[in-house]
């Protein structure tokens, strides 16, 4: 329990003493905060960039120097078939082109006598390329092309990923400052009615109320008490609620104190913690969003897929030059005159297996760019029904205020006949009940002002820095 009080103080401002217990304000930035620097879902989105990391450093060994040694020996009755040795050192290079250097050392009365080499083995230096297929794009060049999308389109996914549960977060905090708010509305109010029963059990003692005054009196105090405990209950459960978005560095989740309360002026520094402070609809550029930028880059790793594809529509036509020397120590020991090459051509007659991959690829990019068409069109849809949403409500809390403030007005004049002779306790209560229900509804309207602050975060999927 020390361990969870002490994480808590460093989550939160001292804000005030009240009722001879130390409270603590958390807003919602702290919050935040500490979501995106602690949570397991947001520590799992930065995996996402791993992996592409990982990916591209796969795709970039496609171009790492290689070296391959074959022996093949054979002896069998005290007789040496053969001993055949053939040493390659490979340097691939990013188009179709490909140096290689080699070394032959042969030997054996049943040797093939193609292989007959001199007695010190023979070397060879030399280049192979693909004259067709393969030498302005290949799998590899295109592999590797594609991990570096891959790496921003990461990204943006990343982004996405962190701002749906800092939403997700947000809301929880949201509920939680709704129900503390109404539970501090029933405190108000049952104090009222502690006062109100006090005073009518006096003035019935003295003869100037009813004695059935008190007992509707009693009804009224019971009923906020009543209140209260299910506010109570339900501030609890969204402080859980709430709590599931509370972690620590070592993946420990945070227990949620009592004594931390929610930034009652959240509504003041809402759009700054949300970085949506300066945004219009005018000027956002729906290019810049996440989800587009993700969908433009899988576009361009699929243009690259079908450029592959049609490059797979040529004919194979692969060259190898190699010069053959005794002493590579001497340079002028290689010339045109010892050379060893070859063409090697192949060509499917139909070319179906071609015809079809480059038919599936283009579909699969046509699919993209039609998703990308509507996802834009639906992003600009939704952040204007938001804002229009926003301006509404915006108007709804002007009149929700005049209407509280107006009830309350009505509820003190009416405790002042009441306690003058000239109106009756249900006159009270039923405008106190009014009031009530007016003070719920505008926390309840306030909530939903914070929820489209939310949405319209979520929407535009700014990049939060807290």
């Amino acid at each position: 329990m020390k361990k969870y009080i002490f994480i808590a103080f460093q989550l939160i401002v001292i804000s005030y003493v009240a009722q001879d217990k130390l409270q603590s304000v958390m807003s919602l930035s702290e919050y935040l905060g500490y979501v995106k620097k602690f949570h397991p879902i947001v520590k799992q989105a930065n995996l996402i960039i791993n992996k592409s990391e990982s990916g591209l450093l796969k795709a970039r060994g496609a171009f790492d120097p290689k070296i391959q040694v074959d022996f093949d020996k054979k002896k069998f009755n005290d007789k040496e078939y053969y001993n055949k040795l053939n040493s390659t050192f490979k340097i691939p290079t990013y188009y179709g082109l490909e140096f290689k250097a080699n070394f032959e050392n042969n030997s054996g009365i049943f040797l093939n006598p193609e292989l007959d080499l001199p007695s010190g083995g023979l070397y060879s230096a030399g280049v192979s390329i693909s004259l067709l297929k393969g030498l302005l794009i290949n799998k590899r060049m295109a592999s590797l092309k594609q991990a570096k999308i891959f790496i921003k389109q990461a990204k943006e996914e990343q982004q996405l990923l962190i701002n749906n549960i800092l939403y997700n977060a947000s809301l929880s905090y949201f509920k939680w400052l709704q129900t503390y708010k109404k539970k501090l509305v029933y405190d108000f109010f049952l104090n009222n009615a502690k006062t109100r029963f006090n005073n009518t059990k006096r003035l019935a003692e003295i003869g100037d109320k009813a004695i059935i005054d008190t007992i509707e009196a009693k009804i009224i105090l019971n009923t906020r008490k009543l209140n209260l405990e299910k506010s109570r209950i339900n501030l609890i459960k969204s402080s859980l609620e709430l709590s599931n978005y509370l972690w620590l560095n070592n993946n420990t989740p945070i227990e949620l104190q009592e004594n931390i309360i929610p930034d009652i002026s959240t509504i003041n520094n809402l759009d700054t913690t949300f970085n949506i402070t300066l945004f219009r609809d005018i000027n956002f550029e729906i290019n810049s969003h996440p989800k587009i930028k993700t969908l433009e880059y899988k576009i361009k790793s699929l243009n690259i897929d079908r450029k592959l594809k049609m490059n797979n529509l040529l004919p194979q036509m692969d060259f190898q030059y190699n010069f053959l020397t005794q002493t590579p120590s001497q340079s002028n020991s290689l010339n045109i005159d010892n050379f060893k090459a070859g063409i090697n051509f192949k060509l499917p007659i139909f070319l179906r297996k071609q015809r079809g991959q480059l038919k599936l690829a283009e579909i699969k990019l046509q699919n993209i760019e039609f998703e990308n068409i509507t996802t834009k069109f639906t992003i600009k849809n939704e952040i204007n029904a938001i804002l229009e949403e926003l301006k509404s409500i915006e108007i709804q809390n002007g009149y929700t205020s005049k209407i509280v403030k107006d009830y309350d007005t009505l509820l003190k004049a009416e405790e002042r006949k009441f306690y003058l002779g000239e109106s009756s306790l249900f006159l009270v209560n039923y405008r106190e009940a009014v009031l009530i229900e007016a003070k719920l509804k505008a926390i309840d309207l306030e909530n939903t002002f914070f929820k489209s602050k939310a949405s319209l975060f979520k929407a535009t999927a700014f990049s939060v820095s807290l």
